[in-house]
């Protein structure tokens, strides 16, 4: 029989109380005295809210605090969490993030216990007790392995199925009061909630069944909800950053390749990392740029290369390399060797943690060009110079938000820049953008559809990426002369 108490990190901080208590704030108060305009059910909601994430603070009658101070404190508290205008009022950004679909643990370290426990062991045991009637159990099997997996190839953690009812982490699907004084709420409210590592009822984890689970993209993602509260099984707290797995509001993006370089770093500052020593080498330059090191590390193969749908944000040449940029995440590859260095941007370049929509090569000045929305950084040697700049001082209009792709013609001083129907060509001698520009894509490069993901010059030929494909361009005789995946260019 498993002893069912309550540890840390766990759905809410107060037991039964935690759907009535919050109304404390409220009783016998007008509406008005605490945000003007706002309708009483609002103002429920995010009293449950706060109380549930945020506070777990008594005054000394045992009561929850109640004021206009304490619920403006406690808002600002989650306003700077999920980093929005921290006004002391519940605005609509605010309240739109109440509404959202999210894991049911607390998001302030302060109001959860034993946080940075972990195993003391590296073989971990797991069962699922009871089942969704959403999928067939076999899925459920298949998708709870996969998302424990996730972290498996992250550290030197490994996870076997277990039929015993003392398995470390014991996976349930319950719903409303399920015996852990921790109810769920019902559906698009708190998906799941998880227990840190411990005895009893640690490292369990429990989704809400009134959800609808799903292994595609309808309902809520079985594999990355799970992911997440795996997380928290393994002794993880809430991130501030959303691109982490471990970002408390569900998101609906997420399918595959889950774990941040933040993600990363903290699992292996539990459990260590996956190799002994650490190391991203000399990638060897033929120009004298030796890669950044922040001593994470990436385990080769998280992100699947080899997805036959994989694409690509931008790809570029950088001296004797090519870099495919993805999200935060960079594969880097030597033109004449097999091995590829892998893993998020921020491991080679800390300065720049933000996807790259663009990139080009000016091998003349050894100098690279990386574009996100409508910035851009230059990179030269081994360092950013300064800080970013907008694209309005290459000559683009106001209107131009967004470069899709960018490419240097070699033995030329032209780049040409890519955006949605239209391209533009920058002189990079006179540092000036042409005046017969922009021109119509279709126009001067027949054959090759629009948008544009990433192209890049090689061997006398352009290479434009469309979504999962690339197609080698002969400018001469303004025809596409071959067709291949994209990620052929790796190896795949």
């Amino acid at each position: 029989m498993r002893i069912w108490f309550v540890l840390a990190c766990a759905c809410t901080l107060l037991a039964l109380p935690c759907i009535a208590a919050p109304l404390l704030w409220l009783e016998g108060d007008d509406v008005s005295e605490f945000q003007d305009g706002k309708t009483r059910n609002d103002l429920i909601l995010a009293a449950k809210y706060l109380q549930r994430f945020y506070s777990s603070r008594t005054d000394s009658s045992g009561r929850m605090k109640r004021s206009r101070s304490f619920f403006s404190s406690k808002l600002k508290d989650m306003q700077s969490f999920f980093k929005l205008n921290q006004t002391g009022s519940l605005d609509p950004e605010t309240l739109a993030v109440m509404k959202t679909p999210r894991c049911g643990v607390p998001d302030v370290k302060d109001y959860v216990h034993n946080q940075g426990n972990r195993w003391r062991k590296t073989e971990i045991s797991y069962r699922v007790g009871t089942y969704t009637s959403d999928l067939p159990t076999s899925t459920v099997d298949a998708l709870i392995a996969s998302a424990l997996d996730v972290w498996a190839r992250a550290s030197p953690l490994k996870f076997f199925r277990s039929n015993s009812q003392d398995a470390d982490i014991m996976v349930e699907f319950a719903t409303k009061d399920h015996g852990d004084s921790f109810p769920f709420d019902g559906p698009r409210g708190t998906l799941a909630h998880a227990y840190d590592p411990g005895e009893g009822i640690g490292g369990d984890v429990h989704f809400d069944d009134d959800e609808f689970w799903t292994a595609g993209s309808n309902g809520f993602s079985l594999y990355s909800v799970a992911a997440h509260e795996f997380g928290h099984a393994l002794g993880l707290r809430h991130s501030q950053n959303p691109q982490s797995l471990m970002y408390p509001t569900y998101q609906r993006q997420r399918t595959q390749n889950l774990l941040s370089s933040e993600d990363i770093i903290n699992i292996n500052a539990l459990y260590g990392s996956t190799m002994p020593n650490p190391f991203y080498p000399r990638l060897g330059w033929s120009y004298s740029f030796i890669p950044w090191y922040t001593g994470s590390y990436f385990p080769m193969g998280l992100k699947d290369k080899c997805n036959p749908d994989q694409t690509f944000d931008s790809v570029t040449t950088l001296g004797e390399a090519i870099l495919f940029f993805k999200g935060r995440y960079l594969w880097i590859k030597h033109n004449n060797k097999s091995d590829i260095k892998e893993g998020p941007i921020t491991n080679f370049m800390p300065n720049i943690d933000s996807r790259i929509d663009a990139a080009y090569w000016v091998p003349q000045r050894s100098t690279a060009f990386l574009f996100s929305g409508s910035n851009y950084w230059t990179v030269k040697g081994s360092q950013g110079k300064g800080r970013h700049k907008n694209i309005s001082s290459l000559g683009f209009p106001a209107r131009v938000k967004l470069i899709d792709a960018a490419v240097h013609i070699y033995k030329t001083p032209y780049t040409l820049f890519f955006t949605q129907h239209v391209y533009w060509r920058y002189n990079e001698n006179q540092k000036v953008m042409e005046d017969s520009y922009p021109r119509n894509i279709s126009d001067d490069f027949p054959g090759i559809k629009t948008p544009i993901s990433a192209a890049m010059h090689r061997n006398g030929f352009l290479h434009f990426f469309l979504g999962p494909e690339v197609y080698k361009y002969d400018t001469e005789l303004k025809k596409v002369i071959e067709v291949k995946k994209a990620n052929s260019w790796l190896g795949c």
